[in-house]
C-alpha cells in the first residue's frame, strides 16, 4: 500500500492510493498518518477497506490537480535518525575510512517537510548540499531487538528523504554534525509511506537526484555499507524506536562536498530526486 497526506501544512488528510492510483480517502479509518495508526493496527483496516471497496475517492485530495500540496507522508514522528557514511562510493568520494559501525546522529522532527515544499538555504550558508536517502519508518516499538528478522518485522514502510546539508555548519563549526543538519525544511519526506510487501528489494533500489535538470547523484542500496535490517536491529541496542519515527539510512556518492567541480546549492536551484517504487520530490531552494 501506499500512504500519503495531501492539504495545507498543519491541515493534511490521509488518503492511499488505489489499484489505478488515484487518490482514496482514509478520513474514516484514521485521523492522520502516525504513529499511532502505525501500531494500532491501521495498516491493516485500510488494506481490508481497500479490498472490500469502502474507501471513497478522495475528491479534494487529488495529487494530478495543480496546487494540491502532499505533505510528509508520516506526522509528527517522535525523533529523525540519520546515519552518515552508509555508501562506500560516498565514502570514497569524501576521502572517509568506511566506518566499522553505523555513524548516527539525530535530526529535529521539525526539519520536516512535504516532497515538493520549498527548502530554506540558512542564513550565513556558503555549502548548503544534497543527499538523496532511502527512509525507514518504524512501525511498532522496538527495544533492544534480538535478530535482522525481528528488525524486519518492525518495519511499517519506505519513502524518500533528502537530507539537506549544510556542510560548513556540520564540519567547520566545531565538527557536530547535528549543526548542519538541523536547519528548517532539510528534511523532504515522501511523497508516499510503501509497505514493505511492495518493495521488491530493498537492498536494490536506485536513487536519483538532479540539480538544474543535471544529473548528480546515481546510485543504488546495493552499495550501502550497512544494510536496513542491520541498521534498525543496531539502533534498537542504543534506544527505544517508537512507530512513526523515521531513519534516514546515508547517501550515496555525487553530494557537492565530494564534487571540487561542483558548486553548492544557491537560491533559484531546484532538486529533483526519485528512488526505484518509492515516487519523485521536487524542491526549489529558497533564502531563508
Amino acid at each position: 500500500m501506499k500512504f500519503l497526506r495531501i492539504g495545507p501544512l498543519g491541515a493534511e488528510r490521509p488518503a492511499v492510493l488505489g489499484d489505478d492510483g488515484t487518490p482514496l480517502d482514509l478520513s474514516a479509518i484514521t485521523p492522520d498518518i502516525d504513529g499511532a495508526f502505525l501500531s494500532d493496527s491501521g495498516v491493516e483496516r485500510a488494506r481490508a477497506a481497500l479490498g472490500a471497496g469502502d474507501l471513497p475517492p478522495a475528491a479534494d485530495v487529488d495529487t494530478a490537480t495543480p496546487g494540491r500540496r502532499v505533505g510528509a507522508p508520516i506526522a509528527t514522528p517522535g525523533k529523525i535518525i540519520g546515519i552518515g557514511l552508509n555508501y562506500t562510493d560516498h565514502a570514497a568520494a569524501t576521502g572517509a575510512e568506511p566506518p566499522v559501525e553505523p555513524i548516527v546522529f539525530i535530526k529535529p522532527s521539525d526539519t520536516i517537510v512535504g516532497p515538493d515544499d520549498d527548502v530554506l538555504i540558512p542564513r550565513g550558508s556558503s555549502k548548503t548540499d544534497h543527499e538523496v536517502e532511502l527512509a525507514v519508518v518504524i512501525g511498532r516499538t522496538a527495544r533492544y531487538l534480538e535478530n535482522l528478522g525481528a528488525a524486519a518485522d518492525a518495519i511499517a514502510g519506505y519513502t524518500i528523504a533528502n537530507d539537506v546539508t549544510e556542510r560548513e555548519f556540520q564540519l567547520e563549526r566545531g565538527g557536530q554534525w547535528d549543526k548542519g543538519k538541523s536547519c528548517e525544511t532539510f528534511t523532504p519526506l515522501g511523497p508516499w509511506l510503501v509497505t514493505p510487501d511492495e518493495v521488491d528489494d530493498v537492498a536494490a533500489l536506485g536513487l536519483r537526484l538532479r540539480v538544474n535538470g543535471a544529473p548528480v547523484q546515481d546510485g543504488t542500496t546495493k552499495d550501502m555499507i550497512f544494510g536496513v535490517q542491520h541498521i534498525v536491529w543496531y539502533l534498537s541496542q542504543f534506544m527505544a524506536l517508537r512507530p512513526g519515527d523515521v531513519i534516514i539510512t546515508g547517501t550515496p556518492a555525487g553530494v557537492a562536498m565530494g564534487r571540487p567541480d561542483r558548486s553548492f546549492l544557491r537560491p533559484g536551484d531546484v532538486m529533483e530526486l526519485e528512488v526505484d517504487g518509492l515516487g519523485r520530490q521536487r524542491q526549489r531552494l529558497v533564502a531563508a
